[in-house]
């Protein structure tokens, strides 16, 4: 074990960071260039771009969960968590490659029209980041003692990983995507595969669990119990997919009303459970499930932000609507409002939780501190809501860099990073203390459900519904209204440990 993480240095943290960062990375291509180069090059309508990116969420389902288990099991290559970071690294960068050349793919195999083929390059890609995404998260865990470290652990990922998401959304804004991309490719091979040698892992992870359950003992109906605030987005993500699949259509809401309706009764029974007088592994569980279903409304809100707000700046904004002419110099130039807005939002993300979020948590704890942050970019959300509109963008000439869009969003966007700084890092820290360290790996698959079973309901339920809207408001009403909602559960979850220890 080298000194730097033996004394848990900086330089060790920052080390430690690297693989997630180049997840993150990659992650931060697919969101600034997914959907710019699905509409501009290839002609997508809302909806198809919808479905590419709901391909994502569903590798996502499988792919955390199904790599937790093993990697809490495995031992290969000196490392348990080592392996898939590897595997996953590779092919994330082979598909970032393939995405500005879906058409030369889908025209290479035969294929008439490029929409299976672009999910199939979303699907692999986003199952190679989530393959990496959770050992990479995990491995932190498994090398950071609880309280201070382990915040600081994961508050100096977000950090280093926000400072490079920062750079590509640079790269994006003053180059193009297409430069994003391809540097891209090589910056997440060389940062997944060279740091896990430095970071040497626990070979034996003993369970905490005080019932003595180890982690072979994990079944389906546990797995399932446990992820039952989650059980109305499932329902949902089940049924629209299939409904797509097989192109049927329902001219009422019922089936969202229900599903809405079981996810509200699963919350409210979970947040009224009070764990004291339970076990440490019941008070856990309960802890846990309150966290799924606080996060699960912060990134309803975020990833119908991200899929949709090409949309809303060509028609809010630029005042562009369906079936109306635009110039391919006018496209980049929205591309570039869009790159520009998710650029300041990741430098507030980069930035604040080491300097602000992580010292706040000291002084009044971690819960707390993450609720004010979703509760603030909540209010970021009404004022893109209510504002932004009412702006038009102009063009500023800069040094070296020539003329750039600029609009009021970017400030709104700003306020929005505090929530997204707050989301990206301190929920890892929050969950990870609720649960038996020996599954760290199936617990952080699950905790990213939370994530993924959200980012489906965005791409279908909320897709069709601001398809169909002739007011493109309606993609920041819903962000506004799913952060209050995450906000205010997040208030409700008890601190593990005093603030001065979190």
């Amino acid at each position: 074990m080298l000194q730097m993480q033996k004394k848990l240095t900086n330089t060790f943290y920052a080390l430690l960071s690297l693989p997630a960062t180049a997840m993150g990375f990659a992650l931060s291509i697919q969101i600034s260039a997914l959907s710019w180069i699905l509409s501009s090059k290839y002609g997508l309508e809302i909806h198809d771009v919808g479905l590419v990116w709901a391909a994502g969420p569903i590798a996502g389902i499988l792919g955390q969960v199904i790599i937790g288990i093993i990697s809490d099991k495995v031992w290969f290559l000196n490392g348990r968590r080592r392996p898939f970071i590897f595997i996953g690294g590779f092919l994330a960068a082979m598909m970032l490659l393939a995405l500005p050349n879906i058409d030369v793919i889908s025209t290479a195999m035969g294929f008439e029209g490029i929409l299976g083929v672009a999910i199939a390059v979303a699907l692999t890609l986003d199952l190679a980041i989530n393959i990496s995404f959770n050992p990479t998260r995990s491995v932190i865990a498994d090398v950071t003692p609880e309280g201070v470290e382990r915040t600081k652990g994961y508050s100096w990922m977000q950090t280093i990983s926000g400072t490079f998401g920062v750079l590509a959304y640079v790269i994006g804004a003053v180059w193009n995507n297409y430069v994003l991309i391809y540097f891209g490719v090589f910056l997440v091979v060389l940062l997944s595969i060279l740091p896990p040698f430095f970071i040497e892992e626990p070979k034996e992870i003993k369970s905490e669990d005080d019932e003595g359950a180890g982690v072979s003992d994990t079944s389906f109906l546990e797995i399932l119990n446990s992820i039952k605030p989650l059980w109305g987005f499932l329902i949902y993500s089940i049924y629209a997919l299939t409904a797509r699949l097989l192109k049927f259509e329902m001219d009422n809401y019922y089936v969202e009303i229900l599903c809405l309706a079981i996810t509200l009764y699963f919350i409210i029974n979970v947040v009224l459970k009070n764990p004291e007088g339970k076990s440490k592994r019941e008070a856990g569980l309960i802890g846990f499930k309150k966290v799924l279903a606080a996060h699960s409304f912060t990134w309803l809100g975020i990833q119908t932000m991200f899929v949709y707000m090409f949309a809303y700046v060509q028609y809010k904004i630029y005042g562009i609507f369906t079936g109306q002419v635009i110039s391919e110099s006018l496209k980049t130039e929205m591309g570039k409002v869009v790159t520009i807005s998710f650029l300041l939002l990741n430098l507030v993300g980069a930035m604040l939780p080491v300097l602000v979020l992580e010292p706040l948590s000291r002084k009044i704890g971690k819960v707390k501190t993450h609720a004010i942050s979703i509760l603030i970019a909540s209010v970021g959300f009404i004022f893109t809501l209510f504002l932004a509109p009412t702006y038009k963008v102009v063009l500023i000439e800069l040094p070296l860099v020539g003329a750039l869009p600029y609009h009021p969003i970017y400030i709104f966007m700003v306020i929005v990073g505090v929530g997204w700084a707050a989301t990206i890092s301190l929920p890892f820290a929050i969950m990870s203390q609720k649960v038996d360290k020996a599954k760290m790996g199936l617990y952080m698959g699950l905790f990213n459900l939370s994530v993924v079973l959200p980012q489906l309901v965005a791409s279908f339920g909320v897709g069709q519904a601001v398809s169909k809207a002739d007011d493109k408001s309606l993609i920041f009403i819903i962000a506004a209204v799913t952060l209050g909602m995450s906000a205010a559960l997040w208030f409700m979850i008890k601190e593990d440990t005093k603030p001065e220890q979190a």
